[in-house]
């Protein structure tokens, strides 16, 4: 019998932004089918917690605190990386960051620091993972949480939806680029998801008004749970992938749909 396309046993993955959340949940989904995992946080109390719970349910994980914004700490997430699992087969840019304000006063400083999280750091990460993949001569997988919001404009997150817009650019830029190397590189964007993204915590609507938004928005008339982004990743980083790079699916409900 053939090996299942969708196996990723003894893989080595690093999942960016991976204490938390969305990538804790994905670190989790991947760890749960035998990848060996990296997680990778500027937090680096709560990603060694994450890496435990994921040995204690039987994976394998350590973790690497990193600034995604800072080149040389994804030069060294890299290396470190491949000094202990000796490759690197998966990427995953998760990291992100927003802040909701409206347009006219938002800082500079702000701005800055949503593109340096949410692009730059996806670039840094991509670009070293790949020189790495390159070096192996074993292709790889390159996967960057993208979002709604970088399809369609999302009032009080100008800098987050310009960063999104980017990171769905750069993934289609970065796949015609390393193609040659079995390089892929593609994105899944999410829709609303249950989870509170670093730098919105102080903002949420109540219960009723928020299923009433979400009623009028989204066809599935719920939010995601970070969970339900695992199987798309699962699919981009396996075989079950092979022909796929340079595309953004979108895991939203049926909001873009729409």
């Amino acid at each position: 019998m053939k090996p299942s396309p969708f196996d990723l046993t003894n893989k080595v993955a690093i999942v960016t932004g991976s204490a938390r959340g969305i990538g804790r949940a994905i670190a989790q989904g991947l760890a749960s089918v035998g990848v060996k995992i990296v997680i990778a946080d500027i937090k680096g109390l709560e990603a060694e917690k994450t890496a435990q719970k994921i040995q204690v349910d039987g994976g394998e994980a350590i973790a690497i605190p990193t600034d995604v914004r800072n080149r040389q700490e994804c030069l060294q997430l890299i290396e470190q990386t491949v000094a202990h699992y000796h490759r690197l087969d998966i990427m995953v840019c998760n990291a992100g960051i927003d802040i909701l304000k409206s347009a006219n006063s938002l800082e500079e400083s702000e701005w800055d620091n949503i593109i340096n999280v949410n692009l730059k750091g996806y670039f840094h990460c991509a670009q070293q993972a790949a020189i790495q993949m390159i070096a192996q001569g074993t292709g790889g997988s390159i996967i960057m949480n993208s979002s709604i919001g970088g399809v369609v404009g999302i009032s009080g997150s100008a800098a987050y939806t310009a960063s999104k817009g980017g990171v769905n650019l750069l993934v289609r830029s970065l796949a015609l680029e390393w193609a040659d190397h079995q390089i892929r590189v593609n994105a899944f964007a999410p829709g609303y998801i249950d989870n509170i993204m670093e730098g919105t915590e102080t903002f949420r609507r109540s219960p009723e008004e928020d299923q009433q938004h979400l009623n009028a928005v989204i066809p599935m008339k719920r939010r995601g749970k970070p969970e339900e982004l695992v199987g798309p990743v699962l699919f981009l980083a396996s075989e079950a992938a092979s022909y796929v790079t340079g595309t953004i699916l979108m895991v939203d409900g049926g909001y873009s749909a729409m």
